[in-house]
């Protein structure tokens, strides 16, 4: 019969309570986990286990900048990831990911994509053919073998149109079944797909909400998910966003400065995160430049 626990209150836990804390604080100055991002960190105090909806016109980076983020957190956290798209392969995460490690454009890599056997791999090739290599594919795979520790521990799910949030939620507990891990962050691209196809994206937000957020609560993961905003005029209406999406515990707005842009050297554009909801922390607008060709996002201290 198992042993029944005496009742403690919050007076006799106190002690306990703020040596946990004290310690905690002493090696980290955000709560959660590290985002790579600094000002990021700052407004979400870290990343917690919860719903996270990042929300953007089609075409604005809202993919590369969620598998930048999940890579980050992975990397920096002993955690476990895992990429879950509707649209994109594989194969081309993978190359957005190489891109941005290897400081080699997208499309170079993509030209080259047959010399990528086995995962991200290191091309298995020997003798004469391995000295025809040029030195940018040199390195990719110097990038991609520094990355392989914290790769081990990422997944990428290709989805199609029968996948629901059950289907789902079967394939992440098996992948975390592989792992003794305990931290476990996860972004879904195209997320829109698990609502109903005969509703409006409107309309399919406050459901698909919902389910998301069960499912991060049923894994205790962080859960990115990206969501399109296909309205005209593109402008953020904090309120309207943050009413929509009653499940999300924090809702980010990616939305390109065009005047900004015009300003920055090069192939760059000039990114605004709008966090419009926050139930852990911040609100407000951070700043980021975005490299398309490199798949890379990075935090602009001013405009």
């Amino acid at each position: 019969m198992a042993e029944v626990k005496r009742p403690i209150s919050e007076g006799e836990a106190l002690d306990a309570v703020l040596d946990e804390l004290q310690r905690e604080q002493e090696v980290r100055e955000i709560a959660g986990w590290d985002t790579g991002f600094a000002n990021l960190n700052g407004a979400l105090d870290g990343v917690f286990p919860g719903l996270y909806l990042l929300i953007g016109p089609p075409g604005c980076g809202k993919t590369s900048f969620a598998r930048q983020l999940l890579d980050q957190v992975v990397m920096r956290n002993d955690a476990v990831g895992v990429f879950i798209s509707f649209v994109e392969s594989k194969k081309e995460l993978r190359i957005k990911t190489l891109a941005r490690l290897s400081g080699i454009e997208n499309k170079e890599i993509r030209r080259g994509s047959a010399y990528l056997l086995h995962w991200y791999g290191v091309p298995r090739l020997g003798g004469a053919e391995a000295e025809q290599l040029s030195p940018s594919w040199e390195r990719v795979r110097r990038a991609a073998e520094n990355a392989r520790s914290w790769l081990d521990s990422i997944f990428l799910l290709e989805c199609g149109e029968d996948t629901t949030a059950e289907t789902l939620a079967a394939q992440l507990r098996e992948i975390r079944g592989t792992t003794s891990k305990r931290r476990t962050i996860i972004a879904i691209d195209d997320s829109q797909r698990l609502g109903a196809a005969d509703q409006s994206l409107e309309a399919r937000l406050p459901l698909a909400g919902e389910q998301l957020q069960s499912l991060a609560k049923t894994l205790n993961a962080a859960l990115f998910a990206v969501w399109p905003d296909l309205r005209e005029n593109g402008e953020v209406v904090s309120r309207t966003w943050a009413e929509r999406a009653l499940a999300a515990d924090v809702v980010m707005i990616l939305q390109e400065d065009p005047e900004q842009t015009q300003k920055l050297m090069g192939p760059a554009q000039a990114m605004n995160i709008h966090i419009v909801k926050n139930r852990g922390g911040d609100r407000g607008k951070l700043l980021f430049d975005f490299q398309p060709a490199f798949s890379r996002f990075a935090e602009a201290t001013s405009r």
